[in-house]
């Protein structure tokens, strides 16, 4: 008789699918808020810089909040502190829309996005639930924790598509009222399965994970990757826009993360051979050697199709170098901080996709888009090279 899928045993498990069913609907919305955001405002005030800014500033502001919001998540519990601050980025989210259709001043637009950076890291709650259950059982983790990238990437590829339908279908509030309402119905659905919750402690032990050791070499390495999403991203968008088809900038891009999470649920459907640590160079390794692939496609060809193929190629590395990264997280964050852990390498991604989509929109402007396809690859070179040296030292 065959062996059951390692997904199908991880399913077994009791609770898994019901937490499971509402962090998907909770985390949906994360790849929906911004791009909603940007339409309803660009179309209402007729500003892309306005509404570029607001959501420039929603993003500075997470990157502040969610370490706060995941350390009281470790210290008192999901559910005690994961429902209120979600009612407080709900309420954020609705003001917005309240401002933006009555025409509130633009102070009002910033102040009410900004709210909404108390929204928790829902994929790290969620990675949190399975360290807990999985405990002592590597393989099994694995598995896990590829299944929440391949989710992370499943729903930052269909929010966008989600929200630009709704705000073009119906009105242009429509994606960010749709987007709070899953968030809440998601999060209370995750927060009241309380059998699979990590235990609470009373005094949570060891230092705060920014210092602990080993993680500032992996937060560098999460910095630099995400000037590869926030490059690749922007930079498609103009060589797109460059070829007259802008259109289609959303479905090359959705190329490249379907490919990533292909690449993610076969991760971990193998088993994964050596420590993370040592793992982890020869992913870094592989993405930039992939990276180099749309680079050749828009400069050799010029041909969108092409660069779309290259970018479904070149996202296959994607997905196991961030579960590899995350694994050495999970493993390296110090007991009873692991939400905090998870949530600072993710603001460490956000920042490093805001600089690279700054410096990858600069040069594909100044430069030209296919001149800014360069920057990933570099980007890529810089995150190798950090975790090259990491590896060296153990990460110690």
């Amino acid at each position: 008789m065959p062996r059951p899928s390692p997904y199908r045993l991880l399913f077994r498990l009791p609770g898994t699918r019901a937490f499971t069913a509402g962090n998907l609907i909770a985390r949906l919305p994360m790849g929906m808020f911004s791009v909603s955001a940007v339409v309803m405002i660009a179309g209402t005030r007729g500003s892309y810089a306005l509404a570029g800014a607001v959501t420039a500033t929603g993003l500075a502001t997470t990157a502040l909040v969610a370490p706060w919001t995941a350390r009281l998540v470790d210290r008192h519990g999901q559910a005690r502190v994961a429902l209120p601050a979600t009612v407080i980025a709900v309420l954020g989210s609705l003001c917005l829309l309240l401002c933006v259709r009555h025409g509130a001043p633009d102070w009002t637009l910033f102040a009410s996005y900004a709210a909404t950076a108390t929204t928790p890291n829902t994929g790290g709650m969620s990675r949190a639930r399975w360290a807990h259950l999985l405990a002592g059982d590597p393989e099994a983790l694995h598995t896990a924790n590829s299944f929440e990238q391949a989710a992370d990437e499943l729903c930052f590829m269909l929010g966008p598509v989600l929200a630009a339908f709704l705000c073009g279908t119906f009105f242009p509030e429509a994606g960010t009222l749709v987007g709070a309402v899953l968030l809440l119905t998601g999060m209370v659905l995750f927060t009241t399965r309380r059998t699979t919750e990590p235990p609470v402690r009373a005094h949570i032990p060891g230092k705060a994970p920014l210092r602990a050791p080993g993680i500032p070499p992996l937060l560098a390495v999460c910095l630099a990757m995400g000037g590869v999403f926030g490059a690749t991203e922007v930079v498609t968008l103009a060589f797109a826009d460059a070829q007259g088809r802008q259109s289609a900038a959303g479905v090359v891009l959705a190329l490249q993360v379907a490919g990533s999470c292909a690449a993610g649920l076969l991760f971990g459907a193998a088993k994964p051979a050596g420590p993370a640590a040592a793992r982890l160079p020869w992913c870094v390794a592989a993405m930039a050697a992939l990276l180099a692939l749309p680079l050749l496609a828009a400069a050799l060809t010029g041909s969108l199709l092409l660069l779309a193929a290259a970018l479904l190629v070149a996202g296959m590395a994607t997905a196991p170098t961030m579960v590899t990264t995350m694994t050495l997280v999970q493993q390296r964050t110090p007991e009873g901080r692991l939400n905090e852990g998870m949530t600072l390498a993710v603001t460490g991604l956000l920042g490093g996709i805001a600089c690279g989509s700054a410096l990858g929109g600069w040069t594909a402007e100044h430069l030209s888009p296919t001149a800014g396809y360069g920057v990933p690859v570099a980007a890529a070179a810089v995150a190798l090279a950090l975790s090259l040296r990491g590896d060296s030292n153990r990460f110690t």
